[in-house]
């Protein structure tokens, strides 16, 4: 998504969304906090909730946690957004937190109820994490929230076993939300076991931050499977992608991976992204589109990846990008793409991959999504959509 569309989106919905939460509960959620009354998720959170394990609620409109409070949402917990004109989302602002543990055979299920790509808004959580943009302060894409700062220890909470769906709102042609969107989040929230499902957009993002994370699963969103951007240095363990083809999806699918630092000072804006990645399979659906894009000065270390099913499965862009895999301050590493990398400038070339420890191109790659869930030996129990 262009980042200057975010930027202007977020100004945009600030005052309409202030104007929508103060419309709605100012204290309480209409749901009370421990199972009783309404389930519907909605309005302002100002003190701590908790939704109860196995509980069945519906999200109507904004829901904005505030800073000091914590929700928590119990094992087996389905919230579904209403389908009507309204835009529905979930925000934890910044100094706020989500506690949402599921378990592998009792997932929590975000999801709507027109299941399609781009219903609702999805989840988007604002730390206190260092980030590029003004300093380390920005605006969310959703709401108008604040993010950033100097806290890369960072604590929002913890995501364990949550699967979004349908997730990516369309706001205009050009700005979309995402599956799950980590705003300036720290190292000290826990993220693991999660997927996007048939988001409109991306189902990861990362905008600066440092948080760590493992076990990720994206699956047919419409834009990146994941994108990071404005200086995310986290570690990703366990990373799965796959794309449909376009003629049996009903849409086509961008980039497995785009990364970028900043797209509008690719050198000068600090703290850099420079994230470790371990351990992908991203399967593409066939189109002659961009694997893994690293670009707009982006550094990165990939140990262990297999890229498939893309007619570029691996670009590199820009000169202080591809200067850093040239100099081997980035490393790329027992990596197997099915076609042979391509560089927009030169400087790191497909001989300097096929160099590197482990790397190969091998042109029969091919996997189904059966098939690449079967390859995780990281998955187990009932928590992944096929």
């Amino acid at each position: 998504m262009n980042i200057m569309n975010k930027k202007l989106f977020s100004m945009m919905l600030m005052a309409g969304m202030v104007c929508f939460s103060a419309c709605s509960d100012d204290n309480d959620n209409n749901g009370g906090g421990d199972g009783g009354g309404d389930t519907t998720l909605t309005g302002e959170i100002s003190q701590d909730m908790t939704i109860n394990a196995g509980e069945q609620w519906t999200l109507d409109g904004v829901c904005r946690v505030k800073s000091g409070a914590t929700l928590t949402i119990g094992a087996g917990v389905t919230i579904t957004a209403k389908d009507d004109d309204i835009l529905d989302y979930i925000l934890v602002e910044q100094g706020a937190k989500i506690i949402a543990e599921g378990t592998a055979s009792n997932p929590i299920i975000m999801t709507t109820e027109h299941q399609a790509a781009g219903a609702w808004g999805g989840l988007h959580i604002c730390g206190r994490a260092h980030t590029n943009v003004s300093g380390g302060t920005g605006n969310s894409e959703i709401g108008g929230a604040t993010y950033g700062g100097n806290d890369d220890n960072d604590n929002s909470g913890s995501l364990k076993y949550v699967r979004i769906e349908y997730g990516g709102y369309p706001i205009d042609t050009e700005t979309e939300a995402n599956g799950i969107t980590f705003y300036g989040v720290g190292s000290g929230t826990v993220v693991e076991n999660c997927q996007a499902y048939m988001c409109s957009d991306d189902g990861f993002e990362w905008f600066g931050g440092s948080v760590n994370v493992r076990n990720l699963i994206s699956v047919n969103c419409s834009d990146d499977s994941f994108d990071w951007t404005e200086g995310w240095n986290g570690t990703a363990t366990n990373l799965l992608a796959y794309q449909e083809a376009e003629n049996t999806l009903g849409y086509n699918c961008d980039c497995l991976i785009e990364a970028d630092n900043n797209g509008s000072d690719p050198e000068g804006a600090t703290p850099v992204s420079f994230p470790t990645l371990q351990n992908l399979l991203l399967v593409g659906n066939g189109s002659d589109t961009q694997g893994i894009r690293l670009r707009a000065g982006t550094k990165v270390h990939i140990d262990g990846a297999i890229v498939c099913g893309k007619g570029m499965p691996l670009t590199v862009e820009t000169t202080q990008t591809e200067t850093s895999l040239k100099d081997g301050e980035s490393t790329l590493q027992n990596m197997t793409i099915s076609a042979d990398l391509v560089s927009e400038q030169g400087i790191y070339t497909n001989a300097d991959f096929i160099a590197g420890t482990g790397n190969s191109v091998n042109a029969n790659l091919s996997y189904t999504l059966a098939e690449a869930i079967d390859a995780c030996d990281w998955i187990t129990g009932n928590w992944v959509k096929q």
